[in-house]
């Protein structure tokens, strides 16, 4: 007999190529961007942008064709359903306008703008895969290819100490947190015997889950998680890495990457952890309260805006972490309800950040430093930015009618549906909201109600930062006017109970 005859036969699992056609497209784009990079003359370098948007354009284009699919592929480690799609189009959508807000501020501070582009194109193909893995290699992988292009984009201003020693916090607490989550992993697998997220679920349903070792091994991994989205106790890198990056990655930290790290959380917590929600519930009662009180407390002594808007991003954190702290193992409805609130708050809150973030880097072409006190007369100088800005930090703060209340009132009705714990948790939202509306009030009162020297010098920002601020504004208010158009999304907790 030959050898050949006597190998087992090797079974290749079935690729569904329209399941990953938006992975392919980008990955596609990706090259694109470093052929051009190589090609351009210096002064052509801006082209680079528009490779990388038309190839981010060619990969929503594909998503929006796997709109109501329900594929499997890679034996089932990589899933499209309403939930992963949902999240594709948001992080599509963020990478657009963070490509347009980049365009003017990259060519105009001489940066290396094929590098540029190539790292948010790789950062935002971690995110497509992230919200479709099912098992935890992928999970893993997902995550650090969101993350490493972080680290390197955090650096860009090369020259400014900031930058560095924010890209280097970053990176220093990023690999500690990921080595406390890849041994959390490797206890699961070793307590569970498989990586797959459904086979987990099953596995601690069992007397096996109950162990110790079990109960550790959900607790490390929630620990590296807290990280990527900045809950407290791992909240200390985001402020300095904020203010260091580019205010376009600042945006992008703030927005795509937490939510990366969310949808993967949400994937973990009510997939695969959630026979053990008796357990993990409570210490995210704890992670919700510590982060959402602590950022917006801390936000109150802040003189700078993109420090300020780093712990309004850890405060909002703490609200998006507060859904998690609702899950039982009993109550399947109740836990579709909080998983809805949590994904439709992420989807909210991406909007008034973007948009708050869209005047900020119109502002750091004349104030680098953008210190709350350079709004100071902006409600003259620019009106069709400083009205805008407003409706953004009063939607944060969840005033009507904008759509950061709709945000906070689907969270605040899951928190009261549980009852119990929920009732004091919505409580603490509301007073935490009370608290943040007066940091974000200092900003108002800079715009429109402090005096600036004559002459009046108006305000110029680049048409792509105009165009994406009046798109965020119009989009807040009309889910402020119309919050059916968020409600009645396909249903995106049907992830529960795959």
């Amino acid at each position: 007999m030959s050898l050949a005859a006597a190998l087992p036969p090797i079974h290749n699992p079935a690729i569904d190529y329209h399941a990953i056609a938006p992975e392919l497209v980008l990955a596609g784009a990706i090259f694109l961007v470093l052929i051009a990079d190589l090609a351009l003359p210096p002064a052509r370098k801006w082209w680079s942008m528009v490779v990388a948007f038309v190839g981010v354009l060619a990969t929503l284009a594909t998503t929006l064709t796997l709109i109501g699919s329900d594929r499997v592929t890679f034996g089932g480690s990589y899933v499209v359903d309403d939930f992963a799609v949902l999240f594709k189009v948001f992080f599509t959508s963020v990478a657009l306008v963070v490509l347009l807000l980049s365009m003017r501020y990259v060519r105009d501070g001489r940066y290396y703008q094929g590098e540029y582009y190539f790292l948010v194109l790789c950062s935002l193909l971690g995110m497509m895969t992230m919200p479709s893995s099912r098992d935890l290699l992928m999970l893993f992988i997902s995550l650090e290819l969101v993350s490493a292009p972080a680290f390197l984009l955090v650096a860009f201003r090369k020259g400014d100490p900031r930058s560095n020693e924010g890209a280097l916090k970053f990176f220093l607490i990023g690999v500690l947190s990921t080595a406390v989550m890849l041994y959390g992993m490797s206890l699961i697998y070793g307590v569970t015997g498989t990586t797959r997220l459904a086979g987990i679920a099953a596995s601690l349903a069992t007397p096996v889950g109950s162990s110790s070792l079990a109960l550790a091994a959900i607790l490390f991994v929630v620990g590296g998680f807290a990280f990527k989205v900045s809950a407290f106790p791992f909240q200390f890198w985001a402020p300095d890495t904020y203010e260091g990056a580019p205010v376009p990655i600042a945006a992008f930290l703030a927005v795509a990457s937490k939510a990366a790290g969310f949808a993967g959380l949400l994937q973990l917590m009510f997939v695969a952890f959630l026979p053990r929600a008796d357990f993990w519930a409570p210490i995210f009662v704890v992670l919700s309260l510590f982060t959402m009180t602590l950022g917006n407390l801390v936000a109150l002594q802040q003189q700078q805006v993109v420090r300020l808007l780093a712990y309004s991003s850890i405060a909002q954190a703490g609200y998006m972490l507060l859904p998690f702290a609702l899950a039982t193992t009993t109550n399947t409805a109740l836990n579709k309800e909080a998983f809805a609130a949590a994904v439709l708050y992420i989807l909210i809150y991406a909007v008034m950040n973007l948009g708050a973030f869209s005047v900020v880097l119109a502002m750091a072409r004349e104030s680098p430093g953008i210190m709350i006190a350079d709004f100071a007369g902006l409600g003259q100088r620019a009106a069709y930015l400083a009205v805008p800005m407003t409706m953004f930090l009063v939607s944060l703060a969840g005033i009507p009618p904008f759509a950061g209340f709709w945000g906070k009132f689907f969270i605040f009705r899951a928190a009261i549906d549980r009852g119990g714990i929920g009732a004091w948790l919505a409580v603490a939202m509301v007073v935490n909201s009370v608290i943040s509306l007066v940091y974000y009030l200092f900003i108002v009162r800079e715009m429109f109600f402090q005096p600036i020297a004559e002459p009046v010098r108006a305000l110029r920002s680049p048409a792509t930062v105009t165009a994406v601020v009046l798109a965020a504004a119009g989009g807040i208010l009309a889910v402020g006017f119309f919050p059916s158009l968020f409600a009645h999304f396909p249903p995106i907790s049907t992830l529960i109970g795959r």
